[in-house]
Protein backbone atom coordinates (compact mmCIF):
# COMPACT_ATOMS: atom_id res chain seq x y z
CA UNK A 1 0.00 0.00 0.00
CA UNK A 2 1.53 3.35 -0.89
CA UNK A 3 1.07 6.34 1.90
CA UNK A 4 1.43 9.98 0.88
CA UNK A 5 0.93 12.46 3.70
CA UNK A 6 -0.22 16.51 2.21
CA UNK A 7 0.72 19.22 4.60
CA UNK A 8 -2.06 22.29 4.52
CA UNK A 9 -4.06 24.16 7.26
CA UNK A 10 -5.75 20.43 7.14
CA UNK A 11 -3.45 17.32 6.63
CA UNK A 12 -4.76 14.79 3.87
CA UNK A 13 -3.73 11.41 4.01
CA UNK A 14 -4.08 9.48 1.29
CA UNK A 15 -3.89 5.73 1.22
CA UNK A 16 -4.52 3.13 -1.54
CA UNK A 17 -3.59 -0.26 -2.46
CA UNK A 18 0.12 -0.52 -4.51
CA UNK A 19 -1.79 -2.10 -7.34
CA UNK A 20 -4.07 1.16 -8.43
CA UNK A 21 -1.29 3.46 -9.05
CA UNK A 22 -2.22 5.23 -12.44
CA UNK A 23 -5.32 3.12 -12.92
CA UNK A 24 -8.78 5.53 -13.41
CA UNK A 25 -12.26 4.47 -13.25
CA UNK A 26 -15.50 5.67 -14.74
CA UNK A 27 -19.32 5.18 -14.00
CA UNK A 28 -21.50 7.12 -15.14
CA UNK A 29 -20.88 10.85 -14.08
CA UNK A 30 -18.65 9.34 -11.42
CA UNK A 31 -15.14 9.19 -11.85
CA UNK A 32 -11.88 7.86 -9.61
CA UNK A 33 -8.01 8.43 -10.79
CA UNK A 34 -5.30 6.79 -8.51
CA UNK A 35 -2.64 9.50 -9.33
CA UNK A 36 1.05 8.41 -8.50
CA UNK A 37 1.62 12.52 -7.59
CA UNK A 38 -1.54 12.32 -5.26
CA UNK A 39 -0.88 9.28 -3.62
CA UNK A 40 2.55 7.73 -4.09
CA UNK A 41 5.04 8.40 -1.54
CA UNK A 42 5.89 5.43 0.92
CA UNK A 43 5.27 2.29 0.29
CA UNK A 44 4.13 0.13 3.49
CA UNK A 45 2.79 -3.11 5.07
CA UNK A 46 -0.03 -3.71 6.93
CA UNK A 47 1.53 -2.61 10.48
CA UNK A 48 3.36 0.46 9.22
CA UNK A 49 -0.30 1.52 7.77
CA UNK A 50 -2.42 0.19 11.38
CA UNK A 51 0.94 3.02 12.81
CA UNK A 52 -0.08 5.96 10.47
CA UNK A 53 -3.37 5.62 11.03
CA UNK A 54 -4.38 5.63 14.38
CA UNK A 55 -1.49 8.32 14.78
CA UNK A 56 -3.25 10.67 11.88
CA UNK A 57 -6.61 9.42 13.29
CA UNK A 58 -5.55 11.29 16.81
CA UNK A 59 -4.68 15.04 14.75
CA UNK A 60 -6.74 16.68 13.13
CA UNK A 61 -6.28 14.48 9.49
CA UNK A 62 -8.17 13.91 6.82
CA UNK A 63 -8.17 10.64 4.58
CA UNK A 64 -8.75 9.60 1.12
CA UNK A 65 -8.81 5.62 1.40
CA UNK A 66 -9.00 3.66 -1.79
CA UNK A 67 -8.62 -0.05 -3.01
CA UNK A 68 -9.68 -3.61 -1.03
CA UNK A 69 -6.91 -4.26 1.32
CA UNK A 70 -6.18 -0.56 2.25
CA UNK A 71 -10.35 0.17 3.39
CA UNK A 72 -9.72 -3.50 4.62
CA UNK A 73 -7.62 -1.78 7.28
CA UNK A 74 -9.16 1.29 7.94
CA UNK A 75 -12.78 -0.43 8.46
CA UNK A 76 -10.63 -2.72 10.87
CA UNK A 77 -9.17 -0.03 12.86
CA UNK A 78 -12.69 1.86 13.18
CA UNK A 79 -11.34 4.55 10.83
CA UNK A 80 -14.43 4.35 8.46
CA UNK A 81 -17.33 2.39 8.95
CA UNK A 82 -18.88 -0.40 6.27
CA UNK A 83 -21.48 2.04 4.96
CA UNK A 84 -18.95 4.86 4.68
CA UNK A 85 -16.86 2.92 1.97
CA UNK A 86 -18.38 3.63 -1.94
CA UNK A 87 -17.30 2.17 -5.23
CA UNK A 88 -16.85 2.47 -8.50
CA UNK A 89 -16.47 -0.19 -11.08
CA UNK A 90 -15.71 -2.66 -8.03
CA UNK A 91 -12.52 -0.68 -6.61
CA UNK A 92 -13.69 0.41 -2.68
CA UNK A 93 -12.96 4.15 -1.43
CA UNK A 94 -13.63 6.39 1.26
CA UNK A 95 -13.07 9.57 2.27
CA UNK A 96 -12.99 10.89 5.97
CA UNK A 97 -13.06 14.31 7.48
CA UNK A 98 -12.48 13.68 11.15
Amino acid sequence: MFVKIHKSLRTVIAICDSDLIGKKFEEGKRQLHIRENFYKDKEVNKEELIEILKRQSMEDASFNIVGKESTRVALELGIIKKEGIHKIKGTPFALVLL
